[in-house]
């Protein structure tokens, strides 16, 4: 006999940001129990994306079966001085029950903006360009996004086009601030070892050479050829490899526990899947993108591939693109070295879907150390819906 199931509605809006797309929420909009860090947060947040799925199709929730489309937000006013917003960022594991808050989604983060200004949390311009002040809370930094404004409304139609998405939108510009770590922050400086190239001791792997790099997000850098890689690859054959795949995520949790980011290699595995991400680089190279174009060499810098949530990005994340523009500005990183050595500050880089640019403003301090000013990349958003989600009520526990 069926017995009574009950479901609660909530508001919300999905929302595409760059290259992924993901539930956004204000706190007011979270149950009670919810509003809080904790164990139902997390639990409402799996529901809401159908999570754990051990079919990994997330068909009964939100999520889109991938890491770029199984994320949450939440966007709340700020207390802080000088930001409008404080934005929150949870990547949503599909097979196993794990909500990680450790790092922040660069491609949602266009999103932020315009949800904050439809929503009524930030005031803006009726004509013009609206400037919003995030917070971004997972990783203690400061972004600004400048969002186009006409008749009173977010422009969210226009000719910008992004590699990844297949439709052309509103260019959104953003500004990540001071994006390498401090001393006090996570994970130690922007180098957390203190070293622009680490050779990595990886059991069953060998030594590989990497840059450790918290910016943007923490980063792994490795070349492409360490891996036995091309550095031109794209997801299905790549993803389909289930030895590379463990390959990667073994050097990926040594190289977590390199960082100070976690105490074992199991516990950045099985608690952290989300941050430090594996990125390859490899000189430029001609291929044919995912939607069949052809990218050519002479049109970037370096290619570039990065793997999130244990699988080849379709794209870049990014917060990966960050940090290739803060590596690829500062010399001595694999990243530099890549590029020729030296400083960039400006850099194309191929990736499964195409070409995106970058840049970052990079000088020493008095001491010789690097200080990393500003990181500006562009993107696009789009509200997709806006309205409710449903949860069985039993997920949210007491209220």
């Amino acid at each position: 006999m069926n017995q009574p199931f009950p479901q609660t509605a909530i508001r919300a809006t999905y929302m595409r940001g760059g290259t992924s797309k993901g539930v956004f929420f204000t706190p007011e909009d979270l149950p009670l129990s919810a509003r809080q860090p904790g164990a139902a947060r997390d639990a409402l947040m799996l529901r809401v994306t159908g999570s754990p799925d051990p079919y990994g199709k997330q068909i009964d929730g939100m999520g889109g079966a991938t890491s770029s489309t199984s994320k949450v937000v939440i966007v709340g006013r700020s207390g802080r001085a000088g930001c409008d917003v404080d934005y929150l960022f949870g990547a949503v594991a599909i097979e196993s029950p794990v909500v990680d808050w450790s790092g922040n989604c660069g491609n949602l983060t266009s999103a932020v903006a315009p949800f904050a200004i439809v929503r009524g949390l930030v005031d803006a311009p009726r004509d013009g360009v609206a400037v919003v002040r995030i917070w971004q809370a997972n990783i203690g930094k400061k972004i600004i996004a400048h969002v186009l404004m006409r008749g009173g409304e977010v422009v969210e139609a226009g000719d910008f086009e992004l590699d990844g998405v297949t439709f052309p939108a509103a260019e959104i510009r953003l500004e990540f601030l001071d994006p390498g770590a401090e001393d006090d922050g996570e994970g130690g400086a922007m180098f957390p070892t203190g070293r622009m190239i680490d050779q990595v001791q990886v059991p069953g792997v060998g030594t590989i050479e990497a840059t450790l790099i918290n910016a943007g997000n923490p980063t792994i850098f490795v070349d492409a050829a360490s891996l036995g890689l091309s550095g031109s690859e794209l997801q299905p054959e790549f993803n389909a490899d289930l030895a590379l795949l463990a390959r990667c995520e073994v050097i990926r949790a040594h190289a977590t526990v390199a960082m100070g980011l976690a105490g074992s290699a199991d516990e950045a595995t099985h608690k952290r899947p989300h941050t430090p991400k594996l990125a390859f680089v490899s000189p430029p190279a001609a291929y044919t993108a995912s939607s069949g174009k052809n990218v050519r060499a002479e049109d970037m810098d370096l290619c570039a591939r990065i793997l999130s949530m244990g699988k080849l990005h379709h794209a870049m994340t990014g917060t990966g693109a960050v940090a290739i523009a803060v590596a690829g500005a500062i010399p001595g990183t694999l990243v530099s070295r890549v590029l020729g050595e030296g400083r960039h500050s400006q850099v194309r880089f191929g990736h499964p879907s195409g070409t995106l640019a970058v840049g970052a403003e990079a000088e020493p301090d008095e001491h010789g150390a690097w200080v990393v000013t500003k990181a500006l990349m562009s993107r696009s958003a789009r509200r997709l819906m806006d309205g409710q989600v449903y949860v069985p009520a039993d997920c949210l526990g007491a209220q």
